[in-house]
């Protein structure tokens, strides 16, 4: 099954969107509630949808497989629970790549989602993310260009990798 791509221009530079996608304290304002991001291959690439259960609808074991500083990050990736059945297994895992591109007026930035199967609930599951990841970038900009919060500044240092509840 084809890749979903979606994306989306951030007036914002590069690197801003870059911490907004590598920091759990900045993941958390715009994705997900709670978050442990560890960028690096292997590192820890989880979001929580639901704090108060971390055993449901979230990406508990997924991982960077890239780490290319300001422009890539690759990730595996779970689906909500309504499509565990299909792609929450360990050797079933579909695959995300996030490119941070500079461009006149900001950043451009492409999701594209990989690892489809085969089959009715695949299709369904591919459907859904087709809408998710356009409502997730779609987040991600308002977050960004809205000038408020610390989404605007370069983090403190100390802060690379973090869990965020």
């Amino acid at each position: 099954m084809e890749a979903v791509e979606t994306q989306v221009l951030v007036k914002a530079p590069q690197e801003v969107v870059w911490w907004a996608w590598t920091r759990a304290e900045r993941i958390t304002q715009w994705f997900a509630p709670a978050a442990t991001i560890d960028p690096r291959p292997g590192g820890a690439f989880e979001l929580f949808f639901n704090p108060a259960d971390r055993s449901r609808d979230c990406t508990a074991g997924c991982t960077f497989t890239a780490v290319e500083p300001m422009t890539r990050l690759a990730f595996t990736w779970k689906g909500p629970d309504a499509f565990a059945a299909v792609m929450n297994h360990p050797d079933r895992l579909t695959a995300v790549t996030v490119t941070m591109e500079p461009v006149e007026g900001g950043t451009r930035v492409t999701v594209v989602h990989a690892g489809w199967g085969e089959g009715d609930g695949w299709a369904e599951a591919r459907r859904w993310h087709a809408a998710a990841w356009r409502q997730v970038l779609d987040s991600l900009k308002g977050a960004l260009e809205s000038g408020r919060g610390d989404l605007c500044c370069a983090p403190a240092e100390d802060q690379n990798q973090a869990t965020v509840e």
